[in-house]
């Protein structure tokens, strides 16, 4: 979450959801649905008050992972569903959409096109909206409005039904999801139609700074994505090496091709092609498989861990705490989630800095490298003395500390975000692992990164 007073309402809030729980389990079934959202057991006390100290020891950090499950395996109406939905989504801090923006775009979005299939379109909209408002009377209901004025009758423009919607006054996570789904295979069910729609669309987001951008297919059809432009237009990685501290000894098979050969030592390289979905621990799992000709998804999976993890410099007990715990949180989860990739090499010159002199690339690793959809890289750095200190630690060396803070703005503006952490945040394990847990979900919910099942 971004701040306490989120924290506090999405707890407030999910204490009021899952309050009904005790009355829909007993005793011995509440124990598993329990466990089901990822809160902890429970065995005292009735089956409301169990709920309620399980919640309460839930961190701020598992909060949302529990507001997720929730979603994902109860059933519950419409306004409730958008409470969660907004708080969940606030954390990922969405750009904003000014007023302007959304009225623009809907004068932009042709009726006709839209309401080619209308069951197609309903469902959309019942996705985002509280359509069944009135229960006593479902003739007007908005959900009858809309069939009435936007199907049939079409008097509706498409800034009415969205007036109609309450899309002016949502916030602005809701309205970029919208937004996608508004133009989505599923309910278009054709792509001449979607280009024609994105185009029109991005006329007026670009003065946002945001796009619709083609991020992959599904369906067969164009998958497309709200992105801020700087994003919109970044660069997938070509050549990723990792998982070795040492230097490089590599050469170029074919500088045509870009095919890199490790001559010496046990650097790894990953040459398959990155996707919009940045590289998963899938993706990952799936290329070391076949490097390493492993039949067994199990037996690669554990191999390939092993291997990573070795790659960690012995004199960093930081940096292995941090590489143990990102896996042991995300358990299970870490499949469809982005690969941890350690001692990932930003720079490689074939001559040494003393011989390239002032022209020189001086940062040349990174501890950790995640690549997020959408061409979102983010560096994990975990600091020990050494960044900022001579001697071995016994005295400050303000030079040392200005040359890593200079690399940070050059990666920044490279298209990196940057996460320091202190070694000694990281040095004892538990310590690490209560400090990953509230953070992960928040780095996560930030970046809108989520697992695919």
């Amino acid at each position: 979450m971004t701040k306490d007073g989120d924290e506090m309402a999405l707890r407030r809030l999910l204490s009021d959801v899952t309050a009904g729980l005790g009355d829909q389990h007993t005793h011995k079934t509440l124990t598993q649905a329990l466990a089901d959202l990822g809160m902890l057991p429970v065995e005292e006390g009735s089956k409301r008050e169990r709920v309620e100290r399980s919640l309460a020891q839930a961190t701020d950090g598992r909060l949302l992972q529990v507001a997720e499950r929730f979603l994902k395996t109860q059933r519950i109406d419409a306004p409730t569903r958008n409470l969660l939905q907004d708080a969940i989504w606030a954390a990922a801090s969405p750009p904003e959409i000014p007023l302007r923006t959304r009225r623009e775009l809907a004068r932009a979005l042709d009726q006709g096109d839209l309401v080619q299939h209308g069951t197609r379109f309903m469902s959309l909209l019942d996705r985002f909206w509280h359509l069944d408002d009135d229960v006593w009377s479902p003739t007007t209901s908005l959900r009858a409005r809309i069939e009435r004025h936007f199907l049939r009758n079409t008097d509706w423009p498409v800034e009415e039904l969205f007036e109609q919607l309450g899309a002016f006054d949502a916030g602005d996570a809701r309205f970029a999801r919208f937004a996608e789904a508004l133009v989505a295979g599923d309910v278009l069910l054709d792509e001449a139609v979607q280009h024609r729609l994105t185009t029109a669309m991005n006329e007026h987001l670009h003065t946002a700074g945001l796009e619709l951008r083609q991020t992959g297919t599904l369906g067969g059809y164009p998958r497309f994505t709200l992105v801020p432009l700087q994003l919109a237009h970044a660069r997938a990685p070509k050549n990723v090496i990792f998982a070795t501290p040492a230097k490089p000894d590599i050469r170029f098979l074919s500088a045509v091709d870009n095919d890199i050969e490790v001559v010496n030592g046990d650097a790894l390289i990953y040459d398959r092609t990155v996707t919009d979905d940045g590289i998963r621990w899938r993706d990952l799992q799936s290329w070391w498989q076949d490097r390493e000709h492993i039949t067994d998804p199990g037996e690669a999976k554990k191999s390939l861990y092993a291997r990573l993890r070795a790659s960690l410099p012995d004199n960093s007990p930081g940096q292995r705490n941090l590489f143990d715990s990102y896996h042991r949180i995300l358990g299970s989860e870490v499949y469809d989630m982005p690969a941890l990739l350690p001692e990932v090499w930003l720079h490689w010159d074939p001559r040494t800095v003393r011989e390239r002199g002032p022209q020189a690339l001086l940062r040349f690793r990174m501890d950790f490298l995640l690549l997020l959809p959408h061409g979102q890289r983010i560096v994990l750095e975990v600091d020990g003395s050494q960044h900022y200190t001579r001697d071995r630690g016994r005295t400050p060396d303000t030079a040392k500390y200005a040359a890593m803070v200079a690399a940070d703005r050059d990666l920044r503006l490279s298209g990196y975000e940057v996460y320091r952490f202190g070694h000694d945040e990281l040095r004892d394990e538990t310590t690490a692992r209560t400090l990953l847990e509230a953070f992960l979900p928040r780095l996560f919910q930030h970046h809108e990164v989520t697992g695919r099942h």
